[in-house]
């Protein structure tokens, strides 16, 4: 079959793409229209539609970080990787980007200890450090976000044209036409009830396949047949820098330098994206760390699980006339475009697998493009609009200006995707770059919100240096390894090892080193007021207890439920929510609850970081050993093990959350009984 065939008609694939996409519009029309007139949280207010109203439960939180962490290249790169380097690939792809969602749980603890009513961390900066630093880094904000957008893109067009033959650029601008207008309607909180939905398609879709692949496949249909296959594999093609040649060992020279570059780049695109600190922001701060650490570990399993299916199932079928190359090898240009899944889902299920991995890559990319457009519409909004341009701005006017944002980002991601694919860049080569040009504002960015000693000196010294020296060690490496400078050359190994490596260690260093040189300590309150309510409207729980010594019970519980848009309708569950809201604003006021939960998040992250990327695989590398066939089951049965896990985390305990929220809701709107507790 030659490599330009493809598996579905052009049809599927704007049907795909169009059509998904405005079927989450509609849901989301119906869902918004529940929301504003049975809960409390209208759309039409600016703090709902940018941060939720701050009290996201957990469950969806992890949900949330589940899907917005499974981009395209997730899928793709993963499995790219396990492709290339066995075994191996799929585990450093998932542990080397693990580590910065388990670490901001540190993050996410400290915001709501030290700036608790922010929208954006961009803020934090320019409260801290003024207007200077503060357009520097909204510089780097809005990189990480056009890179991320960017890759996927990329990654997804480049998928659904080899699929079904979708003009490319076609698919890149239709792509994110539904999210932006499903984003629009119902604003943050709509972009976690899309990512859980798109979530439970997700596991179901990586079940699927892994179920076909190690349980009824007739082509590979066990662990054992697998390893067998693999064993050949490495025969006829040796793996460069493993092991024997062996696609069965952890001892991956390649493997492992990809994990350093994937822990330095997902530390700027988790630390840099405002993405990730919009779900901060949104997680009640009595329960955010506990949302970033499930949400790590339920990650964890998509690229572990998917790549060790579909990565290696593509390396065990190159040779069976059903790939879709055969009787070649895939090129090394379909290598790097993230090809490898696709081709082995054809492969092993035909149209149906073709169809399968089209709709669950259509999940991801549209489920992360939310989170960006959400993201960059809130910088847009508090950080340049109301910040620079209209500081008394009403709630109407913030809501119309994250509106337009939404509009802008969705144009400006497409425009730079298609810019990307006319020059040649793909999406691996994106990836590996990433890293080493928003790297050096990893640390001081962190450092804004957690180290009191950081001076504005510090911040800027260690963003801009790290950028310069990422770049130097960047181009010096590919010309000194390779004597040239090319797209190719500049997206190999070591280059971007290289500059991954001097952006991010030079920008702590520079950081530390110059706030060191003259120290000066920040006051934590200056931050804590950031958007607080003035003395004439604010009310504290402190305030409301004492005035509430001469209230009746009767006026208190009238008080506890907030006027609906329905004046006779609110639900029980808003009760409930209310409580929650006050035990947040006691958490607040009394910081010995966030002060345990990040001492919980300090020894959470940093032990289950020293597990996956130290205890396991280090001394697995250095051994030397080569899986034995009973090993690699074992390996495959805990794959599936912390598959089922992740599907619990991301997809039960959300449902669990809110199934007091689902009963009233049924006898209220659906029986119309009235529920009392």
């Amino acid at each position: 079959m030659a490599s330009t065939t493809t598996t579905l008609p052009v049809g599927v694939g704007y049907g795909v793409v169009v059509g998904i996409g405005f079927f989450f519009a509609f849901v989301m029309c119906g869902i918004t229209y529940i929301q504003n007139r049975y809960t409390r949280f209208s759309t039409k207010q600016s703090e709902e539609f940018n941060t939720a109203s701050r009290s996201v439960k957990p469950g969806l939180i992890a949900s949330g970080i589940v899907s917005a962490w499974t981009w395209a290249a997730t899928l793709l790169q993963s499995g790219t990787v396990a492709y290339e380097y066995g075994v191996a690939g799929p585990f450093w792809y998932a542990a080397g980007a693990t580590v910065q969602i388990l670490m901001f749980s540190i993050l996410a603890c400290k915001v709501k200890q030290n700036a608790p009513r922010c929208h954006t961390y961009l803020e934090i900066i320019y409260t801290r450090y003024g207007v200077v630093t503060h357009w520097i880094y909204i510089f780097f904000a809005l990189l990480t976000n056009v890179l991320v957008s960017s890759q996927l893109l990329l990654g997804g067009s480049a998928v659904v044209t080899s699929l079904t033959g979708m003009n490319v650029y076609a698919a890149i601008f239709l792509i994110p036409l539904g999210v932006c207008v499903y984003v629009v309607l119902g604003g943050l909180r709509a972009t976690f009830l899309c990512d859980y939905s798109h979530t439970l398609i997700l596991m179901v879709i990586i079940l699927y396949f892994m179920f076909s692949v190690y349980a009824t496949n007739s082509q590979i249909g066990s662990p054992n047949s697998m390893y067998n296959l693999l064993k050949e594999a490495a025969v006829k093609r040796p793996v460069a820098g493993n092991e024997g040649g062996s696609y069965l060992t952890m001892k991956s020279n390649f493997a492992l330098i990809f994990g350093v570059i994937q822990l330095c780049s997902g530390s700027g695109t988790v630390f840099l994206d405002q993405a990730y600190w919009q779900r901060a922001i949104a997680s009640r701060p009595t329960t955010a760390v506990r949302a970033y650490i499930l949400g790590g570990l339920a990650w964890y399993a998509i690229p572990f699980g998917f790549a060790t299916t579909l990565g290696l199932a593509a390396v065990a079928l190159t040779d069976s006339p059903t790939f879709p190359t055969y009787p070649n090898t895939m090129t090394t240009a379909q290598v790097t475009a993230g090809l490898s899944t696709p081709f082995a889902a054809t492969a092993l299920l035909g149209t149906g697998g073709a169809v399968a991995l089209l709709i669950v890559l259509f999940m991801a990319v549209t489920s992360c493009a939310s989170a960006e457009l959400i993201a960059v519409s809130s910088i847009l909004t508090f950080d340049i609009y109301k910040t620079y341009l209209k500081p008394s701005a009403t709630p109407d006017q913030l809501i119309f200006v994250a509106h337009i944002g939404i509009g802008i980002w969705g144009l400006v991601m497409a425009i730079f995707a298609c810019i990307w694919n006319a020059i040649g860049i793909d999406l691996g080569w994106l990836f590996l770059v990433m890293g080493l040009l928003i790297g050096g504002a990893v640390f001081p960015a962190a450092f804004a919100i957690t180290w009191k000693g950081q001076t504005k000196e510090g911040a800027i010294a260690g963003a801009v240096t790290g950028l310069c020296a990422g770049l130097i060690a960047w181009l010096v490496t590919a010309h000194q390894y390779y004597g040239s400078l090319s797209v190719t050359t500049t997206g190999m190994e070591y280059p971007t090892l290289a500059g991954n490596l001097a952006a991010i260690m030079v920008g702590l260093i520079v950081s530390v080193s110059v706030s060191l040189a003259r120290p000066a300590e920040f006051d934590w309150d200056q931050t804590r007021l950031i958007n607080a309510p003035t003395l004439s409207t604010a009310t504290t729980p402190r305030a409301d207890s004492l005035n509430g010594e001469k209230e009746t019970e009767k006026e208190k519980e009238a008080e506890a439920v907030p006027a609906s848009p329905n004046p006779n309708f609110a639900l029980p569950t808003v009760v409930d929510e209310e409580k929650e809201m006050i035990e947040d604003e006691i958490a607040i006021e009394e910081p010995s609850k966030l002060r345990r939960a990040f001492k919980v998040a300090c020894i959470a992250s940093f032990t289950l970081t020293f597990i996956m990327d130290f205890l396991v695989p280090i001394p697995m590398f250095l051994s030397h050993y080569i899986f034995s066939q009973g090993f690699f089951v074992a390996w495959v049965v805990i794959t599936f093990a912390w598959v089922f896990c992740s599907t619990a985390i991301s997809v039960l305990l959300p449902i669990w959350e809110t199934l007091e929220f689902f009963k009233d809701l049924w006898a209220e709107v659906v029986r119309g009984k009235r529920v009392t507790r």
